[in-house]
């Protein structure tokens, strides 16, 4: 076949409609593929504004290389079937992302865990996003100068042509930005959303190969690898290891996994990190940190009323009308397939109304005070800076009734200056002053409960620390509920409560103007990972490769 240099010379470029489509449709793949990215890292990163910005970063240098050498690469060699392979390239890649990019994910996260000190979430989402996405996203990248060179016959129309091509470009690009948050990933999912875009895109060089009637083994070839992956990917989930799931699926904010074990079912939107929700088979203590928050009520002046911020499935509900039948609950909660699953798997109290909203807007616009208040609102691992400020405790304090108690769950415990958990103590007292909060942290968790009570009417300061002796929070306690269970595992709650120190003029308080709590948490995970992965760095310095596989079989 003969060289190819001017794309006049293939027919379906001749009328120039078909660059403007492939450049539709290689601006919609790139948001798709964005988008996607941040729904494939997020069940194992968390899709902080942190990797959000790794994420948005990466890709924006990979399409800024593609631009700089797709020109080169269009001046030197200005052939369409090139340009139209590196589309097919890009394509097929993208469609083996659901296939192989979780397992990619494991592999590199695995190796960091054990050789990383400092910032392992960071690096750990920048390497993976730069392994499955930079080299797709790089060819789409040189798309555009590439059409540019062969859409353009003269200069006297050169810049209709590239804002023509412009146009295109953007048009594709908002598709591709509503389409998979509103569309395909609530309804089929991360994994087919990643194969509807990468198949639209791999029809634009089969149609122009087919129509040329050029490179059939490679048009076969790549039908074949999107046919394959199309027919496997679905199979497996994010948390592919796992044989006991019930449910495993997306919403519009989060991963969802429903795990079944023999004393209790509980929800994850992580699948490394923690458990958010759980309802026990048998009534009773869940063990967990929704145990030691029962005693934001004994902690009250009246147990009567119970607000839930970030309700989850029902957890602290179930708990509440299991020890405190009487009380009258209220439940919100963002993500709606959440609340589903609440009432498909968890037996969320059929009497406890729910909200689809956002715990502060809700806050905004509800006039209603409570008894207490549960602030457990938590996007995946990470805590909503709008829901961290000084600006929503008093919102927060503002609906509680004069002896109500505020309690916040704090997923990761992380002291000393510059932590969040410092960050969050100085915030809280700077509403509700120090002299009325206490801490508790939740043992064998990473958890820590902080209470924060509302001085009655024309009081400075609370009773809280003297109700929150042994002896008069387990008496409370019985006199509220009757139940000598919890009468008696309030004493131990008792035993671990502590003093909160008043802020400082060093000390951090967020704001709705500076609230930077995805890197105070990123320092707070670093912690963790460091005391789980501590042991095995010893044994890979000591050992080797071969003795960390003999210490993880």
């Amino acid at each position: 076949m003969a060289h190819i240099t001017e794309a006049s010379e293939r027919p379906i470029l001749r009328s120039k409609v078909f660059l403007y489509i492939t450049e539709f449709f290689s601006g919609m793949s790139v948001m798709a593929a964005e988008l996607g990215a941040s729904r494939l890292l997020a069940p194992y990163f968390s899709s902080s504004q942190i990797v959000w910005t790794i994420i948005i970063g990466t890709i924006m240098i990979a399409l800024a290389l593609g631009a700089v050498f797709g020109g080169r690469w269009a001046d030197k060699d200005p052939n369409p079937d090139k340009l139209y392979m590196r589309i097919m390239v890009a394509a097929v890649w993208i469609a083996l992302i659901p296939l192989v990019g979780k397992y990619l994910i494991l592999i590199i996260s695995g190796l960091l865990i054990v050789t990383v000190s400092t910032n392992f979430l960071i690096i750990a989402a920048f390497i993976s996003c730069a392994i499955i996405f930079v080299p797709p996203l790089f060819l789409l990248g040189t798309v555009t100068a590439g059409l540019n060179k062969f859409a353009t016959t003269s200069l006297e129309d050169n810049a209709s042509v590239v804002g023509r091509l412009s146009a295109c470009n953007t048009i594709g690009s908002i598709l591709g930005t509503f389409l998979p948050t509103f569309v395909t990933i609530p309804a089929v999912g991360t994994f087919v959303s990643f194969l509807i875009f990468s198949g639209a895109l791999l029809l634009i060089p089969l149609i122009y190969f087919i129509s040329i009637k050029a490179h059939r083994v490679a048009c076969a070839v790549s039908a074949a690898v999107f046919v394959v992956t199309s027919c496997v990917s679905p199979l497996t989930g994010f948390a592919f290891w796992e044989t006991n799931l019930a449910y495993e699926g997306e919403s519009i904010y989060n991963y969802l996994q429903v795990k079944n074990l023999s004393d209790r079912t509980i929800l994850s939107t992580n699948v490394l990190f923690g458990v958010q929700s759980v309802t026990m088979k048998e009534p009773g203590l869940t063990g967990m940190y929704y145990d030691t928050a029962l005693a934001a009520p004994a902690l009250a002046d009246k147990a009567d009323s119970a607000l839930i911020l970030g309700m989850g499935t029902g957890t602290y509900a179930r708990q509440l009308k299991q020890y405190y039948p009487k009380m009258n609950i209220t439940g919100v909660e963002i993500d709606r397939k959440i609340t589903n699953l609440a009432g498909r798997y968890f037996s969320e109290p059929s009497d406890v109304p729910v909200s689809t909203y956002d715990g502060r807007a809700w806050l905004a616009a509800s006039h209603d005070s409570y008894d207490v208040i549960m602030v457990d609102a938590y996007q995946d691992i990470t805590i909503p800076f709008q829901m961290s400020s000084t600006e929503f405790f008093s919102m927060v304090r503002e609906h509680l009734n004069p002896g109500g108690v505020m309690v916040v769950n704090i997923n990761m415990v992380s002291d000393g200056e510059g932590s969040i958990n410092e960050a969050l103590s100085g915030t809280i007292a700077s509403v509700f002053g120090a002299g009325n909060m206490l801490t508790a942290d939740v043992p064998n968790t990473t958890n820590r409960e902080l209470f924060a009570k509302k001085p009655a009417d024309n009081q400075s300061t609370s009773d809280m620390k003297q109700i929150a002796q042994a002896d008069s929070l387990r008496q409370r306690t019985y006199a509220r509920t009757s139940s000598s269970e919890l009468e008696w595992y309030m004493e131990e709650v008792a035993g671990r409560f502590t003093a909160v120190s008043e802020p400082d003029s060093s000390s951090t308080i967020l704001t709705d103007d500076k609230a930077p709590v995805e890197v105070l948490g990123m320092r707070a995970i670093d912690q963790i990972i460091a005391q789980e992965a501590g042991p095995y760095r010893e044994i890979l310095q000591k050992e080797g490769i071969g003795g960390l596989l003999r210490a993880v079989q």
